[in-house]
């Protein structure tokens, strides 16, 4: 299971309710916050999640809106919070422009206070942790170095304690070696193979992440069949041409993506102030029942296949931030 906090949900430029574009991604003690906006600091103090353990950023792009937030966390890093080491992934063309920001105007030539590491990621796992990898795939975006991100559980064979209960084998150590493959010998002399209490292989979940984009023809393949897509849904079906002018996506376009990959939930964030929540929420759920438009805050959990229908047939999400159709932001 993987959980996903929204942090900002703002396309562009902030507004009253909604920060600029960062979230975090957790799996056990796994933590990577996926692009850091302006205010991402603030933010991740106000969801109550602090510093501890984030030491990954994934940066979908290169612009302002999603790694200005960068030089405030450092900068935070540099005089208040301890963390023994930051590493940054991104395509080459995006540290190209993060590297300017902390090296060129918030260390100006001094020392970060930890290993500052910096990876060029291209297609392909980057990450693998004890049972998920962590995969960049390229995403069409008014440029080049553009990437979205799979969170994935490695497939496994789930143990049938009701069949090991029937074998008389005990709780602890044993039915551990049995779980990773092992045969094991019980006290009686007897030898168990773990055939004989592991179910039919299963794949994990899978999470998909995508930032901003403006084609999605190219994204089936990596979508499909995802257990959660998490994707911007800048503009409405009204303004398709003009979505189609800045590289944007309309909160159909994300829909119909969901229905032709067979994707089970979808999760619309990147929303423009000039849109209530519902009219995206309306336009996306008429094509694709299972949406969710985030608010900054939300928490979203992704499950696979083997948690059941009750998981496949609604989001699992908590809801804190208050109703955003209550009053409209002052700038609109």
């Amino acid at each position: 299971m993987f959980e996903i906090i929204f942090l900002g949900t703002s396309a562009s430029a902030p507004s009253a309710r909604r920060g600029l574009s960062a979230q975090v991604v957790k799996h056990d003690e796994h933590r990577f916050l996926i692009d850091c906006g302006e205010g991402t600091q603030r933010q991740i103090l106000q969801a109550g999640i602090g510093f501890k353990r984030l030491n990954t950023i994934l940066i979908t792009h290169g612009h302002l809106d999603h790694i200005l937030g960068l030089a405030g966390l450092l900068s935070t890093f540099l005089r208040w919070e301890a963390i023994d080491r930051l590493d940054i992934y991104a395509a080459s063309g995006a540290l190209d422009r993060i590297r300017d920001l902390l090296y060129g105007v918030v260390l100006r030539g001094t020392r970060p206070p930890m290993p500052l590491n910096m990876h060029a990621v291209d297609a392909g796992v980057f990450f693998e942790g004890k049972d998920f990898t962590v995969s960049a795939f390229p995403v069409q975006h008014r440029g080049n170095d553009c990437l979205g991100y799979l969170f994935e559980e490695k497939s496994r064979r789930p143990f049938l304690p009701e069949k090991a209960e029937a074998l008389g084998i005990p709780q602890g150590k044993i039915r551990k070696e049995l779980v990773s493959g092992q045969a094991v010998t019980l006290p009686d002399g007897r030898v168990i193979q773990p055939d004989e209490v592991l179910g039919p292989l299963k794949r994990g979940t899978r999470l998909v992440h995508v930032g901003d984009v403006g084609n999605t023809d190219s994204l089936l393949t990596v979508v499909q069949d995802a257990d959660t897509l998490v994707i911007e849904s800048t503009y409405l079906d009204e303004e398709a041409d003009m979505a189609k002018q800045f590289g944007h996506m309309t909160a159909k376009q994300a829909a119909e993506l969901a229905v032709r990959a067979g994707v089970r939930q979808l999760v619309l964030t990147h929303i423009s102030r000039r849109y209530r929540e519902k009219q995206v929420q309306e336009e996306a759920r008429s094509i694709f029942p299972n949406t969710l438009v985030a608010r900054d805050f939300d928490v979203v959990q992704s499950f696979g296949p083997e948690a059941g229908q009750e998981s496949a047939a609604s989001l699992q999400h908590v809801r804190i931030s208050p109703d955003e159709d209550v009053e409209k932001d002052p700038e609109e």
